[in-house]
């Protein structure tokens, strides 16, 4: 007769392969392990398949997790100001901080490392962008992380409940899930990407302190080398992740959270920062992502102030972005249209007296 537990065996033997080849730390190996060997048992004598799941589900996660592998920092100052300089207009001084901030890193990468300064080494201050919404803060966090050569992660706050969607659920509940910590350290697939803290200031007024009391862990240089999510149940190290925060305001986050931050204020951009901004970085993006080019539209240098402000003042560049990314669907109908009636039209010219067509109307 045959072994009818024999396809489940090789599962579980599926599962042992894949636990043995993980770079994980010994202990924790050998806790899989375990859990596979009562599998086993389950195979051959009782209740098998909802273990299995969960225990599946669990070691994936496990087996996934970046425990020993990094990305190699590029600290060349150089390089870092060119990629700045790329993707932001102006903010020098903001520019300025990340260089410096930048270069105490490479200086205590450099540095020899003796008895008991492993936790000196990271306590470097963790950067957090203050401004209105539209000024920059996620977009020069995620340029740090392309300086620096390092993956990004970012884990938005904003109406955040509960302090488990940050810490994990215990394995051991039903549709447990780990933290969003977790997982956007398996997102990145190193142990010290860029993880961006986004919006901390907008969390839930009633889960605020069970959040902030995971932030000050999170932040703390003492306590993050062994950071315990829930669902993971051993400790991970947290302590080369560079984390970045952003907040509209500081007004709803914890003094012992700030006490860990160093707060940059991220300036509103003025009409001639706008047009600058619209016409060298967002005009050609747009046209790119479109399928359009810069010889297809040309626009008029006195246009950029009616098309930088249609409505108002706004303090940010969203309302800019969303005006050109406009303008761009508009031209792309009109050349589509007008080559399906045979008269294709291959250039536009955008002035004064026809602007108004092309803006959006409310």
């Amino acid at each position: 007769m045959a072994d009818k537990s024999a396809p489940l065996l090789k599962e579980v033997l599926l599962l042992d392969k894949k636990i043995k080849t993980a770079e994980m730390p010994i202990d924790l190996q050998e806790r899989a392990l375990l859990m596979t060997q009562r599998l086993e048992r389950l195979a051959r004598f009782g209740e098998y398949l909802n273990e299995y799941e969960r225990i599946a589900y669990y070691i994936d996660w496990l087996v996934n997790l970046p425990w020993h592998k990094r990305s190699q920092d590029v600290l060349d100052l150089e390089h870092a100001k060119k990629i700045l300089d790329q993707n932001h207009c102006g903010l020098e001084k903001i520019k300025e901080r990340i260089l410096e901030y930048m270069a105490v890193l490479k200086l205590q990468k450099n540095q020899p490392v003796g008895p008991g300064d492993q936790i000196q080494r990271h306590r470097a201050p963790i950067l957090c962008f203050v401004g209105l919404v539209g000024t920059g803060k996620t977009t020069i966090a995620a340029s740090i992380a392309q300086a620096m050569g390092r993956k990004f992660a970012r884990i938005p706050f904003g109406g955040l409940a509960d302090a488990s969607d940050l810490r994990g659920q215990s394995k051991f509940k039903p549709d447990a899930e780990p933290g969003l910590i977790i997982k956007a350290l398996r997102k990145g697939g190193t142990k010290n990407p860029v993880i961006l803290l986004d919006e901390i200031d907008r969390v839930a007024g009633g889960a605020r302190g069970s959040i902030m009391g995971v932030l000050i862990e999170l932040l703390d240089p003492e306590q993050n080398m062994a950071f315990r999510d829930h669902f993971i149940d051993y400790p991970f190290d947290l302590s080369e992740v560079l984390f970045i925060a952003t907040a509209n305001n500081t007004t709803n986050i914890s003094v012992a959270v700030m006490d860990r931050l160093e707060p940059i204020q991220m300036p509103s951009y003025s009409d001639k920062e706008k047009i600058e901004i619209g016409r060298d970085y967002l005009f050609p993006k747009i046209l790119r992502q479109i399928g359009l080019n810069k010889e297809t539209v040309e626009i008029d240098n006195d246009v950029w102030p009616k098309i930088v402000r249609p409505l108002g003042y706004d303090a940010g560049v969203r309302t800019l972005e969303r005006t050109i990314d406009g303008i761009g669907r508009k031209i792309a109908k009109m050349i589509v249209e007008s080559g399906e009636k045979g008269k294709r039209v291959e250039k536009f010219h955008l002035t004064l007296g026809n602007i108004k067509k092309f803006l959006p109307a409310w």
